[in-house]
């Protein structure tokens, strides 16, 4: 089954950059995204099957950060639930590229129900990104 045939519903994201050539560096070399129709406003870019826009806005708003397991999360923030192996292959990736990490990977709730890697960055216009795997994908929402 791909994507396409999923029972779950893609998502369509739309986020604000300063710097549409940035974008399409980090967005399709840093993680290695496909990219789709574009403008010299908007690109369009294949998130794992979801519709993902980077749309020119060099105006950027405050940040705001809430405070999760002694790290300081940046809010608003989006990603993927990466399998466990694509995960560490992601953060290697990124590593080799120069990211800067807002929170390094790490395992949270470990040995716990809804144990995870999680890592936090930012693109090139200060978007925050999380990526995470879980260890049994079927406690994405364990309590």
């Amino acid at each position: 089954m791909t994507v396409l045939d999923s029972p779950i519903p893609r998502f369509h994201l739309a986020v604000p950059v300063d710097d549409l050539a940035a974008a399409r560096r980090f967005y399709g070399k840093v993680l290695g995204l496909e990219q789709g129709r574009s403008s010299d406003t908007w690109v369009d870019w294949n998130l794992h099957g979801h519709q993902f826009v980077t749309h020119l806005a060099p105006a950027r708003s405050e940040r705001v950060h809430n405070p999760v397991d002694g790290h300081d999360v940046p809010v608003p923030h989006f990603g993927l639930i990466l399998p466990v192996a694509a995960f560490h292959e992601l953060a290697g990736r990124l590593r080799e590229a120069g990211t800067e990490f807002v929170i390094e990977p790490y395992v949270r709730f470990e040995g716990q129900p809804g144990e995870q890697w999680t890592m936090f960055l930012l693109d090139p216009a200060g978007n925050a990104l999380e990526f995470k795997a879980f260890a049994d994908d079927s406690q994405v929402f364990a309590v």
